[in-house]
């Protein structure tokens, strides 16, 4: 499995970003596709994840200023970002869940990205 992922950089708080993350090597549509998110000096924690349906879920801190979507046609999954605080930055990393049509939370998740770095200045 490889997970490339892409869109961050340095954004005024207020602003947005979208972030994107290509996905190889198994069939994109039978998983659970995740966000997670590492800032300086944290642990890393679950942002979104999004079923093999379509099916959504998200941290509070995050719920009504980002969005996750996919496009199985193009093995891709996005977390559109608004409303960003400076909180939120962070080395965003996207991730595939391990078992097919399967997912009962953020543990389910196995497979990680490189990551891409966030920064909103304040």
């Amino acid at each position: 499995v490889q997970l490339q992922a892409s869109g961050g950089g340095l954004m005024q708080a207020g602003g947005s970003l979208r972030l994107s993350c290509a996905a190889s090597g198994r069939t994109f549509s039978m998983y659970a596709m995740g966000w997670f998110r590492q800032a300086p000096g944290k642990e890393r924690e679950f942002v979104a994840a999004i079923t093999w349906t379509s099916r959504s879920t998200y941290t509070d801190s995050v719920k009504g200023r980002f969005t996750i979507s996919r496009d199985n046609a193009k093995s891709m999954v996005y977390l559109q970002m608004n409303s960003l605080k400076s909180e939120d930055t962070a080395v965003y990393y996207c991730a595939q869940a391990v078992r097919p049509y399967y997912y009962d939370g953020p543990t389910g998740f196995g497979y990680w990205g490189q990551g891409t770095l966030v920064t909103v200045s304040s």
